[in-house]
This record gives structure tokens, C-alpha cells and sequence, in this order.
């Protein structure tokens, strides 16, 4: 779909060089474009960073959840990440090799893997390396206006291609 009337394209860089939208054509006119190109530079400018504490992105986030709430199923985290077990499930055992993570088994329910940080995982999260790329946004004081409109527009999109109950 595109995300500026035709014929009109904001000047966004691309993550990859300097060019603005106008360079790309046809392509900067598709707001998914623009949301998977700035998640692409976001990855660029997460990467020093995890890097410097030898996580991924992926680990980092499923982290900074487990900070929020403590004790959780690999269901649950992997409902709040969108990922599914089989994808986070080694993201998990190598959270937990490093000793960011401990995994054990409900045991009310034996099927269910709670998750729970540690003292060292948890101090890791709280550091909030992140927090170092709210100024490389540009976005000021629009930040949270604009985290609110993408979460609500993959909130959109997750409702519109939800099967529709046959009546």
C-alpha cells in the first residue's frame, strides 16, 4: 500500500546509504517498505551494541520481556515476541548458557518450560543498552506517538489476518 498520495515521497534515507526516498522510485511509496527498511537500520545501529555484550537483537528482546514479567511460559514469551517455540526455544538455551536465563519445568504442569532470569540476566536488562539509540531516531519528542501508531498498525494488520469465525 502505498504511504504518501502518488507522486509525493518523504525524503528517507535508506539503510544502506544516503539516498532519499525519491532515489528509490516506485518502492518508497509502500509503507511496508518503509517499516522493513527501518527495521533493517534498526538492526545496523542495535548491533554495535549487543555486540559489545555478545547478544542478539532476538536474545536482547526476549530478555528485556522476561524483565517485564518474570516467570514466564515459552508460550507466553513467544506469544509477546511473535516467535514460535521451535525459533526461540535456542534462543533460550543460549540465554541460558550464558547464564542470562534459567529454564525448569512447571511442575504443576510438566509439558510447560517456565522462564525466569537471573541475577546476572537481570542486570543485563535493566542496563538498557537501547536506550543509546533514542537520540539516532531523530524523533524527539514524537517517539512515543510514533512507537504507539506501528504498534497499532501491527496490531491492525494482526486483527485483519486473523481467520474469521464461519457462521
Amino acid at each position: 500500500m502505498p504511504a504518501t498520495p502518488a507522486g509525493k515521497s518523504p525524503e528517507t534515507p535508506t539503510p544502506s546509504s544516503n539516498k532519499t526516498a525519491d532515489d528509490l522510485g516506485k518502492l518508497s511509496s509502500f509503507l511496508c517498505f518503509a517499516i522493513y527498511s527501518a527495521n533493517l537500520a534498526f538492526g545496523r545501529a542495535y548491533k554495535p551494541i549487543l555486540d559489545k555484550l555478545g547478544l542478539t537483537y532476538t536474545q536482547y528482546i526476549a530478555m528485556v520481556a522476561l524483565a517485564d514479567a518474570d516467570d514466564q511460559t515459552v508460550g507466553a514469551l513467544g506469544e509477546k515476541l511473535f516467535l514460535e517455540s521451535n525459533t526461540l526455544t535456542p534462543i533460550l538455551k543460549k540465554l541460558e548458557s550464558m547464564g542470562y536465563v534459567r529454564r525448569q519445568r512447571d511442575p504443576a504442569d510438566e509439558r510447560q518450560v517456565r522462564l525466569s532470569l537471573t541475577p546476572a540476566g537481570r542486570n543485563l536488562a535493566e542496563m538498557d543498552p537501547g536506550a543509546a539509540l533514542l537520540e539516532a531516531t531523530g524523533l524527539g519528542e514524537d517517539f512515543p506517538v510514533v512507537q504507539k501508531t506501528v504498534a497499532k498498525l501491527r496490531d491492525n494488520l494482526l486483527r485483519a489476518t486473523q481467520p474469521r469465525p464461519k457462521s
